[in-house]
């Protein structure tokens, strides 16, 4: 029999309406019910896939058997030295290392076979020893190469201890920070390293200038208002730092001559709301990305000494979406998107004409990459398809030449021709155009059973992408989809800002009418439907809103208690997120919209879709009572099912942190899938 939930009833009004909520007890993490009951979920659903254990074993050992475990990354030169990663088969995780460089051209190297000279800079299997959970959160070398400072967490709550190495002996530095956030930066001579730290609302607030060797840092910025998120880098010239401070809609950066980490930093523009901007150093001028005036935002320059003004470089333009700028010594690379595609733009120096690189395939992903030199005659870029694996190519701005580097090996005779990609365009209540990607194996029947992705938020794309574990979906039979729903960044930022405050529910729309349009078009016959985090929102909404189109729906973190969060400014991300979702603590009308959305809110007695909900319990970004709550209303509630929640006790919003584990967890709800539409053999 599954758990049942104990029924506690506490009382919320906000705007003249009370409600009440039976399982806020499950907020309570240290409360022994609690964990109680996320254990009993545990073994009922341990319970109800135990006839899959067979299926999750085939399915891991092909994930295991596709991938090259002995592997390592294309080398990346910074100053004096090449820089790359590597795994060993049977460990968990990537091993840093670097050479030195002997010529501009990257050193060939095989896995398995060390290069001579190699030094180790960072074995996350040593530091990670026996510890269930490790996560590195920064890892950055010195200007002059000497100096790693690197910070490490053991529990997956994503509060790193931060420690510095010194490269040339190897030996640990005495200086050990506690509680600090992910990135940083370091001065231009690496005496002093910047950090970031959080507030009691797991927001980044505050920078920090360290100097090596001495007792305490100095807080040397603190944002107080609750929207804002604060970082801090370093240019590619290695000749200025900066601090940028952005609320979802909002930025201010402030910059500081890197030779001088104990100087003021100096703002480059005053906040103005609505207003985002980015700065790049290029040599004798400040590249400004922005979208003041520009929605799709458009690229600027500005002196050195006036950063503050502005001259348009490459305007804005309705049909293409500015993503970010990288400054060379004698280029600059443009990565953009159109058409629902990523691309790049070159501005040659010396009064060059700039264009655009071609690539040949009709749907892929491409964007720079490892780009650690400033001067430079190459750019480095990552490239994939649904169909193609993860590339490295360099492109030669003198020849036009694009090179491959390395593409990911897939194992047992993957050939890309076997496979086909497709778009598609569904058709929203409304009258939207929503893309929809596709992958299948070629020959495969249709209809087909289908498992359809969606995220939907932030302005995040999931671009057209390559999976090995999706093998052993599309070798099975199944149809791979990607919906681009609105509220993420596809088809540009306006496509954003019409799935976001209150036109959230187009995200919702847009996603149901993808699943009915692969069904109308012959495509699919049973679908699951899969997100994860605000993705998992996407999916639980879904739920309520049409469960009759899904066989199944797997939501992963999923942030389907959104009204509740959303009202309680106490918890990590609610402030700086009501800029994305709006604010129902003091709008009314904000607070009656959620309500009609929010997955928890509207379970009622109607015939759900099995539900498979997963979380982590020491995620700092979606916590794990909102599954947990919103699978025990299902329960009570709903008709359908069955409604699964399986919690990993000692793991963050990411879940398991080794790879061989992370396979484990991809191989068991890959099972589930399967075994939603009859294929468990």
């Amino acid at each position: 029999m599954p758990p049942v939930a104990k029924k506690v009833s506490l009382e919320r009004t906000h705007h003249g309406d009370t409600v009440i909520d039976e399982y806020a007890w499950l907020l309570k993490k240290d409360d022994p019910d609690t964990i109680a009951y996320l254990e009993a979920e545990n073994a009922y659903t341990q319970e109800m896939t135990g006839h899959l254990q067979d299926l999750q074993e085939v399915v891991f050992k092909e994930i295991k058997g596709r991938t090259l475990e002995t592997d390592l990354s294309v080398p990346t030169r910074k100053g004096a030295w090449w820089y790359y990663s590597r795994t060993e088969e049977g460990k968990q995780y990537g091993i840093q290392c670097r050479v030195a460089a002997e010529d501009d051209s990257p050193p060939r190297l095989e896995p398995g076979t060390p290069l001579p000279g190699e030094q180790v800079i960072l074995d996350g299997n040593e530091l990670a020893g026996d510890s269930p959970f490790f996560s590195v959160g920064t890892s950055a070398i010195s200007p002059d190469g000497t100096k790693l400072a690197y910070s490490t967490d053991f529990s997956g709550d994503e509060r790193f201890t931060l420690r510095f190495k010194d490269l040339t002996t190897g030996e640990l530095l005495p200086d050990e920070i506690p509680g600090v956030f992910y990135g940083g930066a370091w001065s231009a001579d690496g005496s002093t390293f910047f950090y970031t730290t959080v507030d009691e609302a797991w927001r980044p607030y505050r920078i920090h200038r360290h100097t090596l060797g001495s007792a305490e840092s100095v807080v040397v910025y603190q944002e107080d208002d609750e929207r804002f998120w604060v970082g801090i880098g370093l240019t590619r010239s290695q000749r200025y730092l900066v601090l940028t401070a952005g609320s979802k809609i909002t930025s201010e950066v402030r910059v500081l001559d890197a030779d001088t980490p104990d100087g003021e930093f100096r703002v480059v523009r005053p906040r103005r709301t609505g207003v985002e901007y980015g700065v790049e150093h290029a040599a004798d001028r400040f590249l400004i990305l922005h979208n003041d005036g520009a929605v799709n935002f458009e690229l600027a320059w500005a002196p050195i000494d006036d950063p503050g003004s502005w001259t348009p470089l490459i305007e804005h333009r309705d049909d293409t979406r500015l993503l970010d700028v990288d400054a060379f010594k004698d280029h600059v690379s443009v990565h953009f998107r159109r058409d629902g595609l990523t691309g790049i733009r070159i501005l040659p120096g010396a009064g060059g004409e700039p264009y655009e690189i071609s690539f040949p395939e009709s749907l892929y992903d491409v964007a720079p990459t490892g780009n650690a030199e400033f001067e430079t005659g190459r750019l480095r870029l990552s490239y994939t398809s649904m169909v193609t694996p993860p590339s490295v190519y360099d492109y030669d701005l003198r020849s036009g030449e694009l090179i491959l580097l390395k593409q990911r090996a897939v194992l047992g005779g993957y050939d890309p021709a076997d496979y086909e990609q497709f778009r598609e365009w569904a058709t929203a209540p409304d009258g939207t155009r929503v893309p929809i990607s596709i992958v299948v194996r070629k020959g495969a029947s249709r209809p087909a059973p289908t498992l359809l992705y969606g995220y939907g938020s932030y302005e995040s794309s999931i671009d057209p992408y390559f999976s090995v574990a999706r093998l052993s979906l599309l070798d099975r039979g199944f149809v791979f989809a990607i919906a681009h729903v609105r509220g993420g960044g596809e088809m540009g930022r306006p496509w954003y800002e019409d799935g976001k405050l209150t036109r959230k529910k187009n995200s919702f729309t847009d996603f149901v009418a993808c699943a009915r349009h692969l069904k109308a078009e012959g495509w699919s016959d049973r679908i699951i439907a899969r997100g994860g985090s605000a993705g998992g929102l996407l999916v639980g909404a879904v739920a309520n809103l049409a469960p009759e189109e899904f066989a199944g729906i797997l939501a992963e973190v999923p942030f389907v208690d959104a009204l509740n969060t959303i009202l309680d400014p106490s918890l990590p991300l609610t402030v700086t997120e009501w800029d994305e979702w709006g604010d129902p603590l003091h709008d009314p009308e904000v607070y009656a919209y959620m309500k009609t959305y929010s997955p928890y809110e509207n379970v009622d007695g109607r015939t759900y879709p099995p539900i498979l909900a997963t979380t982590s319990l020491n995620d700092t970004r979606v916590l794990y009572h909102e599954p947990a709550k919103w699978v025990a209303r299902l329960r009570a509630v709903a008709q359908g099912g069955p409604f699964l929640l399986k919690t990993e006790m000692g793991a963050g919003h990411g879940g398991r942190s080794g790879r061989y584990d992370a396979w484990r967890e991809e191989a068991f709800a890959l099972s589930w899938i399967l075994d939603r539409v009859g294929l468990t053999e």
